[in-house]
């Protein structure tokens, strides 16, 4: 049954928000690539293990992906699981071709961090408000918001703050310091603006 006053998106609104969510994430994690800063989630994880074996974020992203497609079949369904998939393929293409298309002369690291987390918490808001996640940790945040009434932002913050502590040993206590400046801009960005009853926008497919 649906909500009274809900309105659904629509499927070329759930397609453009897919482009533009995810170019948003993918120029951001640019940024902080180029800068030696460090995302949370998977995302974070990939960054973390480019640093370490030069592998690109773009292929780590995708793999590291894989193991939570089972998560999100069994809990969100087949509808949400396949527009995360998508998603995750966008953001790794675009994340290897905005590297291409652009390149910093010069990048402060506070700038990076704040426009970088920034832009990908704008991001992120977007594909959550359009039930589309980027892989693993998102569907868990997604999944524990939907059933247990947990806001997605503060369960991401708790979980990059971890994935920050384990970088002690990759990045220097400086580009570790802004990390979490940017973590903190992007996670409140989904805090704020992604919570129950605040926002009535839903897509073709519901939980229950």
């Amino acid at each position: 049954m649906q909500t009274p006053g809900l309105q659904r998106h629509r499927l070329y609104e759930d397609c453009i928000a897919m482009g533009v969510g995810t170019l948003f994430v993918s120029f951001g994690t640019m940024i902080y690539a180029k800068a030696m800063l460090l995302v949370g989630s998977i995302a974070g994880l990939a960054l973390l293990f480019q640093y370490v074996t030069g592998v690109g974020f773009w292929l780590l992203f995708f793999v590291l992906n894989l193991p939570f497609y089972v998560l999100a079949w069994k809990r969100m369904g087949w509808q949400f699981t396949l527009r995360t998939f998508i998603a995750v393929c966008l953001v790794s293409a675009l994340t290897r071709l905005t590297s291409q298309w652009v390149d910093f002369a010069s990048l402060n690291t506070a700038y990076a961090a704040i426009v970088g987390g920034g832009l990908i918490g704008t991001g992120l808001l977007i594909l959550f408000r359009h039930r589309i996640g980027v892989g693993g940790i998102n569907i868990l945040a997604l999944y524990l918001q939907d059933h247990w009434g947990i806001r997605a932002g503060y369960v991401q913050m708790a979980i990059d703050g971890a994935i920050l502590l384990s970088a002690l040993f990759v990045l220097p206590v400086q580009n570790l310091v802004f990390s979490v400046l940017g973590a903190v801009i992007a996670n409140m960005i989904i805090a704020i603006n992604h919570r129950p009853g605040r926002y009535l926008g839903s897509s073709i497919d519901a939980v229950g």
